[in-house]
């Protein structure tokens, strides 16, 4: 191996390099998707952080999803009571093009799909997507395209304009250099007019996450479960959109048809 090679010529290498800089076990973004100049910059770095072998976001959310009885809260097949709450508004077209980031099992989708809504919905692991799969055919659901895949990647398939981006969940797990991939792809595929909404960990009392400033994560090589964001923080990086609202999500019963927890804040953004 040359060490002396100097493959760095565009953002997607930067962005690749700087994914090397975790640990492979910390890891939680990435499909190993990465160019060639970029994998032999990228394990090199590894390599001086751990002896373990290289591993990928998508196979340990595959490992995540395998066992389906663990008590993670949002393996209900609920949809966020804050999306039905943007349904229930109106801020939604009728035949609205969806695309729900980090689907996982499909709670979201499924439910926008019963309304008629046309929704793609990607997710890293192959695992997830074939739960969701199962739950649209026991449902009856259609108007899905499951895609397994990474959706920040420049070759992404995904093609817009969409009426509503949704990330439930994605965002507080992609370290600090991938929030220009995550602004990227909004502003490749929401459409002019489209709403932006996520569900991102709450930083503060009642929080989750971890609440170190952003260069520590590099220093230790790990992101310690995800990132926690203030509400001003959110505002700050989707500057470019505009508000509608910023709230923290509300806490829902087991026996609720909506899921809901207080630890996560709830945005939505016009473009």
């Amino acid at each position: 191996m040359d060490r002396n090679d100097r493959g760095i010529r565009t953002i997607e290498d930067v962005l690749g390099l700087l994914d090397g800089l975790f640990a492979p076990g910390a890891d939680r973004w990435t499909d190993n998707g990465t160019n060639s100049d970029t994998d032999d910059v990228t394990s090199r770095i590894t390599s001086n952080i751990t002896n373990d072998v290289t591993s990928s976001g998508a196979q340990w959310w595959d490992g995540f999803y395998a066992d389906r009885d663990k008590p993670v809260p949002f393996f209900v097949a609920k949809p966020d009571e804050n999306l039905v709450s943007y349904v229930e508004r109106g801020l939604l077209p009728p035949g609205a093009r969806v695309l729900d980031l980090g689907c996982g099992p499909g709670r979201n989708a499924l439910y926008l799909a019963s309304l008629g809504h046309r929704v793609d919905a990607v997710d890293l692991s192959a695992t997830a997507i074939r739960w969701a799969e199962e739950r649209a055919e026991q449902t009856g659901t259609t108007g899905v395209r499951f895609i397994c895949g990474n959706a920040f990647a420049p070759d992404s398939a995904l093609a817009g304009p969409y009426d509503l981006v949704y990330d439930s969940g994605c965002f507080h797990h992609l370290p600090p250099h991938r929030r220009v991939s995550h602004l990227a792809l909004l502003d490749r595929l929401l459409a002019p007019g489209g709403l932006f909404g996520l569900t991102a960990f709450a930083a503060g009392e009642g929080g989750m996450g971890s609440e170190l400033p952003d260069a520590d994560f590099y220093r230790q090589g790990r992101l310690d479960g995800g990132l926690a964001y203030t509400d001003t923080a959110l505002r700050g990086l989707f500057r470019d959109l505009t508000e509608i609202e910023i709230r923290r999500m509300r806490d829902e019963a087991a026996g609720s048809p909506v899921f809901g927890e207080s630890f996560l804040w709830t945005g939505l953004f016009r473009r």
